[in-house]
C-alpha cells in the first residue's frame, strides 16, 4: 500500500490509495461518515485493475489528517475485537 496526498486544504484533503480495493475503502469510508467533525466521505475508483482509489473527505474545519488517522485506528479496534470474538466462538 501507498499514500499519495492529491490535495489538502484546512478542511478537505484527496488521498490516494494505491494498492487497495473496495474492501478497505467502504470501510474506512463508513468509519469516517459516523465521525461527527466529517461533513462528507467518499472514494472514486474509475476501475479496480487500472486505476488507485481516490479517497475523499471534508470536515468541520478539523484536520482530514488527523480524522483519517483516528478512523484507521477505529477501524483497527474493531478488527481486533472480531479477531477475539471469533477466536473464542471457534475454540474446540
Amino acid at each position: 500500500m501507498e499514500l499519495k496526498i492529491i490535495d489538502k486544504t484546512e478542511d478537505e484533503m484527496h488521498l490516494e490509495i494505491k494498492g487497495e480495493t473496495h474492501t478497505l475503502l467502504n470501510m474506512l469510508k463508513s468509519v469516517l461518515l459516523e465521525d461527527v467533525r466529517v461533513h462528507t466521505a467518499s472514494y472514486d475508483m474509475k476501475h479496480v485493475s487500472i486505476s488507485e482509489p481516490i479517497l475523499y473527505i471534508k470536515t468541520d474545519g478539523t484536520d482530514p489528517i488527523i480524522i483519517i488517522k483516528e478512523a484507521a485506528e477505529v477501524l483497527a479496534s474493531r478488527c481486533e475485537e472480531f479477531l477475539s470474538v471469533f477466536g473464542k466462538a471457534v475454540e474446540v
